[in-house]
């Protein structure tokens, strides 16, 4: 299986992790590529690399969760694959967990309703480890019990049970990848941050990193071209069908490791603040990928180090240019 001229779409396809994987694709030569974000954590400008790739890439402002306007855009492209990363993010669960689990659903019920009623025929759904909450003996593999901890993970489990109880009602086409910490260029640094671009962005702005808890919580940290691969490995094996997959390094990191790694690429010797711990938190994440290395032969291209370096940079300059303008 291929890519190569068939007809894509991709929901939250303006947003980190899925701007990375349009650029995947856009290198695939696809028949047609089309974006569908409400933009309420994407950006255009995330897509410009994709759009010198493909320039007939298009871009349409709409909520996933709207299924008549979904189903006139499946119409119209002749869609035959859906790449589905729309998501209300886990810190926003925070704030408002109501509106989050709600909608996450929403949006996942409306994708496979669409795919009942043969709108398209192919779907990639991207779940997320935060289903899994604190690993409970070593490596979580795709059996790991879902423990999530805040109302977003709780959203992604029951939006997983969704998938695979049409399934097996409907017979649907559809994979689902589980993605551990993905970070790299992009990641949102405004409202609803992740640790990564927010320590950048204190540490370049003349402020302390901080640090929930005491920073012994771990992650599995991926950098997001690996994950864009991953997910385009995905499609192309049939085996993969009706199977969910980890896709992540299998290294678990710190985050006081991370943080202090991020500190010394960036010349920082100051104080590091401990504050008290973020509500939900994980404690501890390492991912088992022994049915991704099986079924597509996944294994990472990018170190932590070396992806953590990339990223560095690139907020660096990214920042530069928006306090020069």
């Amino acid at each position: 299986m291929s890519l190569k001229n068939r007809s894509v779409l991709v929901t939250g396809g303006a947003g980190f992790i899925g701007s990375h994987l349009v650029d995947a694709i856009a290198h695939e030569e696809p028949e047609s590529l089309v974006v569908v974000d409400n933009f309420f954590l994407g950006k255009e400008e995330n897509l410009k690399s994709a759009r010198e790739t493909f320039p007939d890439l298009k871009i349409v402002r709409e909520d996933v969760s709207d299924y008549e306007r979904m189903k006139t855009i499946l119409e119209i492209e002749g869609t035959e694959v859906v790449f589905d990363l729309a998501i209300v993010p886990l810190l926003a669960s925070l704030d408002r967990p109501v509106w989050t689990f709600r909608h996450n659903i929403d949006m996942t019920l409306s994708v496979c309703e669409l795919a009942r009623n043969d709108y398209f025929k192919t779907l990639i759904h991207f779940s997320s480890s935060e289903a899994y909450g604190t690993s409970i003996s070593g490596p979580m593999d795709e059996n790991h019990p879902l423990n999530g901890t805040t109302p977003y993970a709780a959203s992604k489990s029951a939006a997983d049970l969704l998938i695979f109880s049409y399934i097996r009602t409907f017979g649907l086409d559809v994979s689902i990848i589980r993605p551990f910490n993905n970070y790299g260029p992009r990641q949102n640094e405004g409202s609803y941050a992740g640790v990564i671009p927010l320590t950048i962005k204190r540490i370049l702005s003349g402020q302390p990193p901080v640090i929930h808890s005491d920073g012994k919580q771990t992650r599995d940290y991926l950098y997001v071209t690996d994950t864009a691969r991953a997910a385009i490995q995905i499609y192309n094996c049939k085996n993969a069908r009706e199977k969910v997959l980890n896709i992540a390094s299998g290294v678990e990191v710190s985050i006081e490791y991370l943080v202090k790694l991020i500190a010394e690429y960036l010349g920082y010797k100051e104080e590091i603040v401990y504050e008290r711990d973020r509500p939900g938190d994980v404690r501890r994440h390492i991912a088992n990928t022994y049915l991704a290395k099986d079924l597509i032969g996944f294994k990472p291209s990018v170190s932590f180090e070396d992806g953590l370096k990339r990223t560095v940079e690139w907020y660096k300059q990214v920042l530069s240019e928006k306090r020069a303008i």
